[in-house]
């Protein structure tokens, strides 16, 4: 990678910073003095000395201490950390004479002032801790590097959610400066890649890192042996679908970094990663590791510093006012497709834009001062904001424009890094807009599944995706009514199909009152909501519920939802035809390639065919899957969770990811789901020379690329 023009290797700077930030911290203690009446420094020479003790505390001892005390910066998001500067602050006061603070709230209030004033000093100087964090770094490597060549690193950084065709926008328009320059100067190439039909992290994170993600549909879905949800956020989940789906060969094997991820990628260091979170998954449950982690990685590391935690603080509130004032331009405007955006959400919101984005380049920088060989992770913050506010409107792209700075700040930082770098920027999936489906037609996807199956009262308050306004929902079910019984082809004929059924005895009759752990849209019938896709799940009926059963028992189901104007179209298992795709106007039998009418999966590009295919074969492939219409007139789809942009199916820019590589990097094709970018990714670790991780002395799930390929399944 080319060294960048620029400060961050000019020599000299050190000393300036230290003697400006001194000067800077003599003058606000003077400033405190005369502010606090607790706080006492009668003489002058005292401001300079507490500035100096305070520098040698905070860049000396203060790390020290926290290895020991990194559990209270932990639990604390970092505020634990400056009850610990102000005792610190207190005992310095004894040490030097006549000065006097009277109080831990007094300390308190000096320590934060203290470091607030030299991370301002930093800004104004336009200094960046990592040139000194580097610097060290390439000292204390100038062994490894004087011995045996290693091959340059790679840092796989992933942008959560965003689509091809808005990356393509954002790089034009001036959201992405940096990634913008790469592409003009021609170091960068940007491509896109095809997402499988569950078009969601889960599902892509775990085939990108892992290499394979059989049998994941959602990122949530019923298990209807166990009666319960499977959610990938669910860190036990998380680490259950880890260990089923690793062999030990996963991206980051062999002493690599992952960093805010859903699953690990067998790497040996990890921060914020969701399978591996060991204060919240029980030991039984996690992978052994090859390798401890040392403690003071990721989060832990972040947050030990007081600076880190006081300026992490003050961009929130910043991020939080910005939420705010962007939802109430949304109402003022009318803006249309919106969700309400009150409540808790504008507080938690920094969690994902700024908090754990912090944090993660924190991590990625102490990667590339150990001179780890690849690290991947994942930028979550533009997903977030575009869940709440839209693909392309102004704060989620000022969210892109700040991850954007990091990238550029990552790729700086790595020419002083003790091996040479490469960047890689990618997404796991795109978002497609739209109103959602709640909103549009007066009722949650499960509340109509649950009135076709028959199903009485209002469903549990848990189960709503959607909007529970009584007046809205009483005038959607005069749209839903008159939607569901329009004469659409496909619904007459499966109409006609159950009349003629009837008093045919079928193999399955369903137990009456029984109760599960999983709420019930209507008796017997479980649905799980996955962004764009619904998966309706017959939980008293053991394994794949026929299309013929779903006539028998429940008639008006399957002519209600394909008549449905927000249902795209239906996946069910015929006993006659195998796998059949059901829309309004026509069929497709996936089996044999037939298509009855107009094909269903049109709308969904020339590889829907195909995906749909895979999914049905997973073992827990629900008995009903219904995807959302996508209209590419609009380009908008209404997706079944209540967002503006939404994911989780087949239609529009969700399926379009985007992929940005150095130019010298061996060109990928046309990539069609997470497995195969998986192996472009893994092959180009190796053209760099990279060695093939051999998994040896690890545990082989079940649904591992390995186990998969020895059961002559092709991956």
């Amino acid at each position: 990678m080319t060294a960048p023009s620029g400060r961050v290797l000019q020599r000299g700077r050190t000393p300036a910073r230290v003697v400006l930030t001194w000067a800077a911290s003599t003058a606000a203690l003077v400033v405190l003095d005369r502010w606090l009446g607790a706080f006492d420094m009668p003489s002058w020479w005292q401001p300079p000395l507490i500035a100096l003790l305070l520098g040698l505390l905070t860049g000396v001892v203060w790390p020290l201490v926290m290895r020991v005390a990194l559990p209270l910066a932990f639990f604390t998001l970092g505020l634990g950390s400056f009850l610990l500067l102000g005792a610190a602050v207190l005992g310095l006061s004894f040490l030097v004479p006549g000065v006097v603070i009277a109080d831990l709230r007094t300390a308190v209030v000096v320590g934060v002032a203290m470091a607030g004033v030299s991370g301002l000093v930093s800004s104004v100087l336009a200094l960046d801790e990592d040139e000194l964090f580097f610097r060290r770094a390439r000292r204390r490597a100038r062994g490894t590097a004087e011995g045996e060549p290693c091959p340059p690193g790679v840092l796989f950084l992933q942008i959560d959610a965003l689509s091809y065709d808005t990356a393509r926008r954002a790089v034009r328009d001036g959201s992405m400066p940096n990634l913008a320059a790469w592409l003009r100067a021609g170091s960068h190439v940007l491509t896109s890649w095809h997402t499988d039909w569950s078009s969601q992290t889960g599902a892509s994170v775990c085939g990108i890192l892992h290499g394979s993600n059989a049998d994941i549909p959602g990122f949530r879905w019923y298990d209807k042996e166990r009666d319960r949800i499977v959610r990938v956020s669910s860190p036990t989940d998380a680490a259950e679908i880890e260990r089923s789906h690793s062999d030990g060969r996963g991206l980051l094997a062999g002493g690599g970094a992952g960093h805010g991820n859903l699953f690990t990628g067998d790497a040996e260091h990890v921060s914020l990663t969701m399978s591996s979170l060991a204060h919240v998954v029980p030991a039984a449950s996690r992978r052994a590791r090859q390798r401890r982690e040392r403690p003071g990685t990721g989060y832990y590391a972040y947050f030990a510093d007081p600076g880190n935690a006081l300026r992490t603080i003050a961009v929130s509130l910043v991020d939080v006012y910005r939420e705010l004032v962007a939802a109430a331009r949304e109402r003022r405007d009318d803006v249309r497709p919106r969700i309400s955006r009150g409540g808790f959400y504008p507080l938690a919101r920094p969690g994902t834009t700024v908090i754990s984005r912090d944090v993660v380049v924190f991590a990625l920088l102490e990667d590339m001062f150990a001179g780890r060989p690849v690290a991947y992770a994942d930028f979550l913050g533009y997903d977030e904001a575009a869940h709440h506010g839209g693909l392309e409107r102004a704060d989620s792209l000022a969210v892109l424009h700040s991850i954007d700075q990091q990238i550029g700040r990552l790729h700086r930082a790595a020419q002083l890094a003790p091996r040479e770098y490469h960047l890689v920027c990618l997404s796991d999936h795109g978002q497609t807009q739209g109103e959602s489906f709640a909103t549009r037609f007066g009722e949650t996807v499960e509340q109509l599944v649950g009135r076709l199956c028959g199903g009485r009262g209002e469903l549990p308050a848990g189960h709503l995706t959607g909007p529970r306004d009584s007046r809205r929902l009483t005038e959607g079910w005069q749209v839903g009514a008159a939607l569901a019984e329009s004469g659409g082809p496909i619904a007459r004929r499966l109409r006609e199909r159950v009349e003629r059924a009837e008093g045919v005895p079928h193999a399955h009759e369903l137990p009456a009152g029984r109760e599960g752990r999983v709420p019930r849209v209507a008796p017997g019938v479980v649905v799980a909501v996955s962004g764009h896709t619904a998966m309706v799940s017959f939980a008293d009926m053991p394994g794949q519920v026929s299309l013929e059963e779903i006539e028998r028992h429940w008639p008006a189901l399957l002519p209600g939802l394909v008549d449905h104007d927000g249902v795209g179209f239906l996946l069910v298992h015929s006993e006659e035809h195998g796998p059949v795709v059901l829309g309004r106007d026509g069929l497709h039998r996936l089996a044999t390639g037939e298509v009855v009418g107009e094909d269903p999966l049109l709308p969904y590009g020339p590889h829907a065919a195909g995906l749909v295919a895979r999914g049905s074969t997973f073992p827990h492939c629900p008995d009903v899957v219904v995807n959302s219409r996508y209209d590419p007139g609009t380009d908008e789809a209404s997706a079944f969770e209540p967002h503006v942009g939404s994911h989780g199916g087949l239609g529009g820019p969700q399926q379009h990811a985007f992929l940005l590589h150095p130019r010298s990097f061996r060109a990928p094709g046309e990539v069609v789901g997470a497995e195969a970018l998986h192996r472009v990714l893994r092959g180009w670790l190796t053209d760099l020379g990279h060695p093939e991780p051999t998994g040896d002395g690890a545990a082989v799930g079940a649904l591992s690329a390995t186990a998969l390929r020895s059961s002559g399944i092709r991956v």
